[in-house]
């Protein structure tokens, strides 16, 4: 679907866009792929990786600024969202500029898209959107709710909107696994709380579901990677062996397990192969058979949480992985 087509990536000079960028130029031979983010050294440095690809092009904005939108998405067929304020303390700190990025970014994202006619868009979510408990997540849940909703908010327009939703990204930059792997040499990794559990997935894993939802997707899709989960105390085990721990207490807004689709989203989920797909719950969309598309609705009162995920990540599985991609933890 995206093979030849021109793509821009919100936030592109993040975790996944350096991941999304040569795996979908290497597989599509995408026309276009349009990098805009408004960190412009981090956009100097990506553009060093790319700068004899043509494809590859550079665009300094942010999703505050609807006017800077329009004008980027001139001539786009699709659309990746990944442009987020994410973590978790800061959002609490910073609640209204948390709010300025994730929630009216999203609405400004939504309007240009649909008046530039773009074809598709990909909103990237996270598991701390289902049942919030941080100001993060409820600001990813109320993202979520406009990209469903902008489906009819399009009107007669034909842009289509879905999300996709993950766990923690394993290795990515300021997330668990390179902060402990900083502190290896004191030989003391803190614990908020031993009873931790967290999702687990590779970037790589990511974009594929993005890959999918741009093909499968009729509009208002949340996209559910099944991923395994792992303590917090094997996750600490696997990046430093003989590390002591030191438990320091819960961060604000943080919880002990994680979740990706709650109870109340059961009625209106299905299950697949590899993914889990919640339906919207407006316009009668989640009974629609092309968005249900062969799926098996899950029972009822299913949940999908971390501390009760039928797959877990052994310690040396983790291990293997972070040995075949330690010179890329943590920088990007």
């Amino acid at each position: 679907m995206i093979t030849n087509a021109s793509i821009l990536i919100t936030g592109g000079t993040g975790s996944f866009g350096n991941t999304f960028v040569p795996m979908t130029l290497a597989k599509y031979n995408p026309k276009r792929l349009v990098i805009y983010s408004r960190d412009e050294m981090k956009q100097w440095g990506m553009a060093q990786m790319f700068e004899n690809d043509s494809r590859v092009r550079f665009f300094i904005g942010d999703v505050r600024d609807k006017d800077r939108l329009a004008r980027a998405l001139d001539g786009i067929d699709y659309v990746i969202h990944a442009a987020a304020t994410k973590i978790v303390p800061t959002a609490e700190y910073n609640p209204f500029e948390c709010v300025k990025t994730n929630i009216n970014g999203a609405m400004n994202l939504i309007d240009a898209c649909i008046d530039h006619g773009v074809k598709r868009v990909v909103a990237l979510s996270t598991d701390k959107a289902s049942n919030p408990i941080n100001l993060y997540g409820a600001t990813k849940l109320a993202s979520d709710k406009l990209f469903v909703a902008g489906n009819a908010y399009a009107g007669t327009h034909d842009t289509r909107f879905a999300v996709v939703r993950y766990g923690n990204v394993m290795g990515s930059r300021g997330s668990v696994i390179p902060f402990f792997m900083s502190l290896a040499h004191t030989g003391v990794l803190p614990i908020t709380d031993s009873r931790m559990t967290r999702f687990m997935i590779t970037l790589e894993q990511g974009v594929e579901l993005v890959w999918h939802a741009f093909d499968d997707m009729e509009g208002g899709e949340i996209y559910v990677k099944k991923i395994p989960s792992m303590t917090i105390m094997d996750i600490a085990k696997a990046v430093v062996p003989a590390a002591k721990h030191k438990i320091i207490g819960i961060r604000p807004g943080e919880k002990i397990h994680e979740q990706m689709i709650g109870l109340e989203d059961a009625a209106h989920t299905y299950e697949y192969k590899d993914h889990f797909k919640i339906l919207p719950a407006i316009h009668n969309w989640s009974s629609d058979p092309s968005r249900i598309n062969g799926g098996r609705k899950v029972d009822e009162g299913f949940m999908y949480t971390s501390d009760n995920n039928p797959e877990w990540m052994p310690v040396e599985a983790l291990q293997a992985w972070i040995e075949a991609h330690r010179s890329k933890i943590g920088a990007i």
